[in-house]
């Protein structure tokens, strides 16, 4: 204790209420002996106080000074529980105002102390307050020694914060967890804080876990694959699959958050702390549950709940799905897709055609609750019997068309027409149109009809064979032309054919698509459908003929006077000469033909 304390101590209050001591000590001295009695305090600097008293607006700090000074109580709501006692640090902003009052600053010196304070925390692994002011993006700002540090979302708790907006407001307690000096930023975080406490907590329940343990635990967090589980301190994931005996689209079906249920451990994993948990295993298989006397051949009534090409998936129990394939859905043999028989949701009649309980695997159909229409084919749909179909399909050598669901036949291409040279069935119909038939052949061992188009009609060779005999003339238009020869369309819808040199028209030209010109028939072949054309035989040999009527009698009167006739002006020998080259040509045309 001081000199100056010590008198004060020893000074006699008695003798003063007597008057006795005014006399030994001045005004004056007794000024400065008070005066001496106070701490030091200078101005524009942090030093410490002791709070005396405190309301919601305002906390009196003593400083040892003459006079208490007042802090803002917003100063202190880092720390709401600030009582009477406490140290505090302040800044002295002004000995004394006008009213004589102590001006004091909490935050000002927090903040000359924050950065001191921050890294000392970081260094030292300290826990700190903070007063959480507002949401930010990515998370919370926090004051933390009168500096705004920044707490990111996934730093707040161990659990998803679903509401930021709680915590707004709040003081909680915080670890440093990084600063950056040069750009003045400061991260905290206050899972930290429990992660430490909860991995002990885990160690201690992974270490009493065991398979098929049933457990209670809280729907911590939904997602799209599974569900994971609060079991107290550590998680567990309960897998889609895992979660019901039947089928599931989303884990929202079955649980909601916050939901407590019964849960049993399917597996562990001590080093990754990983827990596998399972809810329907918690009740009996459904295929235990089923009907003991259910057998092939029954009829059962279920719910579409998975569609593929390859065929559906129908429900008839809880968990308990059988396959209707794409081939069972109808007696038709042409390739198709489940979707356009059924869809999800479909609520379907169909027959067990096999049943394995131990595989726990069962087929169905729906085609056999209809009649098959092949068992009575040759009665419904006898050879000659004639029907419309509509086209199903194209091949390169006919068409498939299907008379009725299931009954389907082919068309060769060459039962389309009897007149046209069909390339594809494209030419001639299209897939989804009506077309007339006839059953021509019918193969109930492969489920396959033959059909025909043409034979609908006559034969109509029999009558063209007496039309177009050979050397008779027709009138006819070349619709195509190719490296072998040209189509040629003749009358009563036939075609016929020509080859090039065929086509040599009078003048010497070529004869050309789209052009009408006479045609000679030289070849008629009913078997075959074929009629070989000429065009130049109509001239050629109309040519040859009236050359040799007027070359033979000229031979045998006038030779003497052809020969008088050389020598005649007017006559030359390159036209007796260009005559016989003619008739030599023509000769030997008809020798090579």
């Amino acid at each position: 204790m001081s000199n100056e304390v010590q008198g004060v101590a020893d000074f006699d209050w008695e003798a003063l209420e007597n008057g006795g001591v005014t006399a030994e000590l001045s005004q004056e001295e007794l000024t400065k002996k008070y005066d001496g009695s106070l701490s030091a305090i200078v101005e524009k600097d942090v030093t410490k106080g002791v709070v005396i008293s405190l309301n919601k607006r305002e906390v009196v700090v003593n400083v040892g000074a003459k006079s208490d000074g007042i802090v803002s109580r917003s100063e202190f709501r880092y720390n709401p529980e600030l009582k009477v006692g406490d140290e505090v640090e302040v800044y002295v902003e002004n000995q004394e105002d006008k009213k004589g009052q102590l001006i004091l600053s909490h935050k000002k010196a927090r903040a000359m102390r924050s950065w001191d304070s921050v890294n000392a925390a970081l260094e030292n692994d300290e826990i700190v307050k903070g007063y959480i002011k507002c949401r930010t993006k990515g998370g919370m700002i926090v004051d933390v020694f009168g500096i705004e540090a920044f707490l990111p979302g996934s730093q707040i708790d161990v659990k998803p914060i679903r509401d930021y907006d709680i915590f707004v407001g709040k003081t909680m307690e915080f670890k440093v967890v990084k600063i950056n000096s040069e750009f003045r930023n400061v991260v905290v975080s206050h899972k930290a804080l429990i992660e430490a406490e909860l991995e002990q907590q885990k160690k201690e329940i992974i270490s009493k876990l065991e398979k098929g343990q049933v457990l209670e635990g809280t729907v911590k967090n939904i997602t799209s694959y599974g569900v994971f589980i609060d079991l107290g301190g550590v998680d567990g994931l309960v897998h889609i699959t895992d979660l019901s005996w039947g089928r599931v689209s989303h884990p929202e079906e079955i649980v909601q958050l916050d939901q407590k249920i019964n849960v049993v451990i399917l597996d562990f994993d001590d080093e990754k702390k990983r827990i596998a948990l399972g809810l329907k295993q918690l009740t009996p298989h459904p295929w235990e549950a089923l009907n003991a006397d259910l057998k092939v051949g029954d009829r059962v009534k279920g719910e579409v709940v998975v569609i593929a090409d390859y065929g559906a998936f129908v429900e008839i129990a809880p968990g308990v799905e059988g396959l209707i394939h794409v081939s069972e859905m109808s007696w038709s043999q042409h390739l198709r897709s489940a979707q356009d028989f059924l869809k999800k949701g479909d609520v379907v009649e169909a027959q067990i055609l096999t049943l394995d309980r131990e595989e726990r695997k069962m087929s169905l159909g729906i085609k056999q609750l209809h009649p098959d229409p092949w068992a009575n084919i040759e009665e419904k749909y006898a050879i000659g019997s004639k029907h419309t179909a509509t086209v199903r399909n194209f091949t390169n050598f006919g068409v498939f068309a299907e008379i009725e669901e299931g009954i389907d036949g082919l068309i060769h291409i060459s039962d389309l027409s009897w007149t046209k040279k069909i390339k594809h069935p494209a030419e001639f119909t299209a897939i989804g149109e009506k077309i007339d038939v006839v059953v021509l052949e019918i193969d109930k061992e492969n489920r396959r009809l033959s059909l025909g188009h043409k034979q609908l009609e006559e034969n109509p060779w029999d009558v063209f064979e007496t039309v177009f005999t050979v050397d008779s003339v027709h009138e006819g238009t070349i619709t195509e032309i190719f490296d072998k020869g040209a189509v040629v369309a003749l009358p009563y819808g036939v075609e016929g054919f020509a080859t090039p040199r065929h086509l040599v028209k009078e003048d010497g030209s070529q004869a050309k698509v789209e052009e009408k010109l006479p045609f000679k028939v030289l070849e008629f072949n009913k078997g075959a459908k074929r009629i070989i054309l000429s065009h130049s035989r109509t001239f050629e040999e109309a040519k040859g003929e009236e050359t040799k009527k007027a070359s033979k009698p000229a031979a045998k009167k006038a030779a003497p006077k052809k020969v008088e006739k050389a020598a005649e002006p007017g006559t030359t020998l390159g036209d007796i000469t260009g005559l016989a080259a003619l008739k030599e040509q023509f000769e030997a045309q008809e020798k090579k033909d």
